[in-house]
């Protein structure tokens, strides 16, 4: 059973993607981020939306790994909310 989502994530900031993955577990998020920033070379930036506590490791240590900087984790709703861009930009 999934869990109830909170409303909507908020519109994307200037430059940043949201990817919403909420009720999906890990590796799943991840994933979904991996494949976004794959697909969108050009974005400077990507918001992911998760609530699967194991996404709170997950998600540094893909940074950490593909070279990405992590700007923020922020709890939101009892999701995390995690800004994320790519290095050099």
């Amino acid at each position: 059973m999934k869990p109830i989502l909170s409303p909507a994530p908020p519109p994307a900031k200037d430059g940043f993607v949201v990817i919403d993955a909420r009720g999906h577990r890990c590796p799943v998020p991840t994933l979904k981020l991996r494949r976004k920033m794959e697909a969108l070379q050009d974005e400077a930036g990507f918001i992911l939306w998760a609530n699967d506590p194991m996404a709170q490791i997950d998600v540094p240590h893909f940074c950490n790994q593909n070279n990405y900087v992590l700007i923020s984790t922020e709890v939101v709703d009892e999701a995390w909310l995690f800004t994320i861009a790519r290095a050099g930009r």
